[in-house]
């Protein structure tokens, strides 16, 4: 009769997904999250922040959005939870509403992290660098595309 391997006991595989989480937490999701929180309060005392609303205002209108949202979509461009942390950063400050947030959301899961990903993904792959730009066209136009979706089931 062969040995069976012995199952773990589901707290075993519990406790090592919770320390699994833990480090990606520790490692990646909060220092992206408070880099964000950083950079939004860099804007605000800079009065950047005034100006990228003023300058994007009527693109990020066509959304329904206003324009220091676009903040989000930049921080997402770099990584995602650097969206979502200047998101929950501007609905903090007030310019932003759940309404808003629910707008962006699909964006920033479509687009987050492309820079991340370039380097991750496509490079380690070979893919052609003169291709990135179009590759980043396609994820842009979509979180746009879903931003107007939501804009109207919203």
């Amino acid at each position: 009769m062969a040995e069976q391997a012995k199952k773990p006991m589901i707290t075993d595989v519990f406790v090592e997904g919770a320390r699994k989480g833990w480090g990606i937490a520790t490692s990646s999701t909060i220092p992206n999250i408070m880099m964000a929180f950083v950079i939004i309060k860099a804007l605000n005392v800079t009065s950047a922040m005034e100006l990228m609303g003023a300058l994007f205002g009527p693109v990020m209108a066509l959304v329904g959005l206003p324009g220091e949202a676009a903040a989000v979509l930049m921080g997402a461009f770099m990584s995602m939870g650097g969206g979502i942390g200047v998101a929950v950063g501007l609905f903090s400050d007030g310019i932003l509403n759940g309404t808003h947030l629910a707008i962006l959301a699909p964006a920033i899961y479509l687009m987050g992290s492309l820079i991340q990903y370039a380097g991750r993904i496509l490079g380690v792959i070979g893919t052609d660098a003169r291709r990135f730009p179009i590759l980043f066209a396609i994820c842009l136009i979509n979180a746009f595309l879903s931003m107007f979706v939501m804009n109207i089931l919203v």
